[in-house]
């Protein structure tokens, strides 16, 4: 299966959008700790729920390698959202790490997209720039959103490699080895996991919804639903664009405002190709 069809889910939008309002409150490290630890228990609850026909060791090897995508992307995406804004964070590590999804399956993969991915590829230049604001130099909200990128580019790249006789233990694979890769931070810094009750428990919610995200979509792809599950994750960026724009009310330039519906344009081409 190609790798450009590896993306997340819509669901996954009022996620990141949560995501983005609570790391503005409280420390982004956090968000992205207690958000893995959600993932992983509603992914373990999920996998445990789904039969497995055959769980391979070399298939959780890959999940976990998923993990390590998502926990680093996680990490610079939620610092991005704590002081950039959400119409700018979203939009370019959105569609630059689907960019590079598909050039991944190229180069290491062997895979074939059509004239539609590689238009898209060259859509997601100019839209990066117009997104960034225009200028030689991009600014911190672009620059966590580009370094997220590879880390969703691993995410999906990694995780289409495991078999689906696995079923979901893929994805608790993953969400254990990000909760691992985050751990060090949260043991020099314990007073990131000692947070008050109610952003702690939204913290876990956005992490679990993130994961239900990824669990509808693999088992929409199990079940050959693949143009259902690409078309809404080609939807995915506009809602914490939308929710950034209309209800905390981001300024963008005119070059930001031209570069939305581009870097929207550039998402659906890749997925669709």
């Amino acid at each position: 299966m190609p790798c450009s069809h590896w993306l997340r889910p819509s669901a996954t939008a009022s996620s990141t959008s949560r995501a983005a309002l609570l790391s503005r409150r409280v420390p982004h490290a956090a968000v992205t700790f207690l958000g893995r630890l959600g993932g992983l228990l509603l992914a373990t609850a999920a996998a445990l729920l789904l039969t497995a026909d055959a769980v391979a060791v070399p298939d959780l090897l890959w999940g976990a390698l998923s993990g390590v995508g998502s926990a680093t992307a996680m990490r610079f995406l939620n610092r991005g959202l704590s002081h950039g804004a959400m119409s700018v964070v979203v939009p370019v590590s959105a569609v630059t790490g689907v960019a590079l999804s598909v050039l991944c399956g190229v180069l290491l993969l062997g895979d074939r997209p059509g004239t539609l991915a590689w238009t898209g590829i060259a859509v997601t230049v100019p839209a990066l720039g117009w997104v960034s604001g225009g200028g030689t130099r991009l600014g911190r909200a672009a620059t966590d959103g580009l370094l997220a990128s590879p880390g969703v580019a691993v995410q999906y790249v990694a995780l289409v490699q495991a078999g689906p006789d696995s079923g979901l233990w893929p994805v608790a694979a993953g969400r254990a080895a990000a909760v691992l890769v985050l751990l060090p931070g949260v043991v020099r810094r314990p007073r990131l996991a000692r947070l008050p009750a109610r952003p702690a428990g939204q913290a876990l919610l956005t992490g679990a919804g993130a994961a239900l995200g990824l669990v509808l979509y693999l088992l929409a792809a199990q079940r050959q639903m693949l143009f259902v599950a690409v078309v809404l994750a080609s939807l995915y960026p506009a809602l914490p664009v939308l929710l950034g724009l209309a209800v905390l009310h981001e300024r963008v330039s005119r070059r930001q405002a031209a570069g939305l519906p581009a870097a929207a344009l550039a998402t659906v081409l890749l997925t669709a190709g």
